[in-house]
């Protein structure tokens, strides 16, 4: 048992050093430069979206075949991975159903999966990567993944509301579909109820944190907890919300997921314990690199199937997030069942540990 806690120590060290803090540094970074005034144009401020196709954020979801397997500590078998194919092509096949047939309600939907799911990563890089202590009841979890997942979802709404309507656009429109019937959402005073509700609830989470922190104000996780989410306020404060999501999606939501999978592996989980991070990083793209060229054939395949195909770079991202949604629907089935496995809705301690 005390070895394997000194690995689980190791390995979770060095996921802080490599996918963790130097995340931090690139956000801070992007607050600093877009403060200051930098203008992107618009091809490159869509370029970090654009490289989740193949950089951490579309391949992060590509091996929820073996993920299922491995948190149980088994092998992957025919059946298991044929389960997941199934989970993705029934899922998967309804929400393209949905996008045709009612593409604001698809989009919609794609806004509150992507909440879940975000703010179940970050409440389980919490607590079993960045090991925090003050995390100690399901309230305290459920209302720290409404405000993880609430602010990539709800900050550019807060802070850039015309954006975000230009956003949703460019997916309904694919459909032929419009936003005029949540076009209220992006007006002044709904921005404002909401950025003042999501406010409270940060305020309310962290404070019940640090009540339940064992060092109180000094506590390091508390800390820990409460930087990041600042951080993350100002990040979608400042920085265009496209730049912004496409940055987060690949950097901070998709990494974390990644040293997730790669810890289970024990090979991966091995090599992050030496600190080789080269070949951890090259067993996942290994395992991650067939079904991520198999989404990038269903991107091209919708493509072909929409009624209103892309004429611009912009509508190409726009339908990149198509298919991203419908790809999340089941992947959040699958990391939810991780989640039950490895106890992060049971266990009020550090998982791993």
């Amino acid at each position: 048992m005390a070895m394997r806690t000194a690995r689980y120590d190791r390995v979770r060290a060095a996921v802080d050093a490599t996918a963790i803090r130097p995340v931090w540094g690139v956000l801070a970074l992007s607050v600093g430069l877009f403060g200051l005034g930098v203008k992107l144009p618009a091809a490159l401020a869509y370029g970090p979206l654009l490289a989740s196709a193949v950089l951490f954020g579309l391949p992060h979801g590509a091996i929820d075949h073996l993920a299922v397997t491995r948190v149980s500590g088994r092998a992957a078998t025919v059946r298991s991975v044929g389960s997941v194919v199934g989970v993705y092509a029934f899922a998967g096949g309804l929400y393209v159903l949905l996008w045709f047939l009612q593409p604001l309600a698809a989009f919609v939907l794609f806004i509150g999966i992507t909440w879940l799911h975000w703010g179940q990563g970050d409440v389980h890089a919490l607590v079993a990567l960045e090991g925090v202590d003050h995390l100690q009841s399901r309230a305290q979890r459920l209302g720290t993944l409404v405000v993880r997942g609430g602010l990539p979802m709800l900050g550019p709404l807060i802070f850039w509301g015309g954006e975000y309507r230009q956003v949703a656009a460019l997916l309904v429109g694919r459909f032929g579909g419009s936003t005029a019937a949540i076009d209220v959402l992006f007006g002044a005073t709904p921005q404002l109820l909401v950025g003042v509700g999501l406010g409270v609830l940060t305020v309310g989470t962290l404070g019940m944190g640090v009540a339940r922190a064992p060092r109180g104000l000094r506590d390091h996780g508390w800390r820990r907890d409460a930087g990041e989410t600042g951080l993350l306020w100002l990040f979608f404060w400042v920085v265009p919300p496209v730049v912004a999501v496409g940055l987060y999606f690949c950097l901070w939501h998709a990494l974390r997921h990644i040293a997730r999978l790669i810890a289970l592996d024990e090979p991966g989980a091995a090599a992050l314990a030496a600190e080789a991070i080269g070949p951890a990083l090259g067993g996942f793209a290994r395992d991650a690199t067939p079904l991520t060229a198999v989404s990038l054939g269903l991107l091209g395949g919708l493509y072909l199937i929409v009624p209103v195909q892309p004429a611009s770079g912009a509508e190409t991202v726009g339908l990149y997030l198509v298919l991203i949604s419908v790809l999340t629907l089941p992947h959040v089935l699958v990391v939810s069942y991780m989640d039950r496995v490895e106890g992060v809705w049971r266990r009020l301690q550090p998982t791993g540990q």
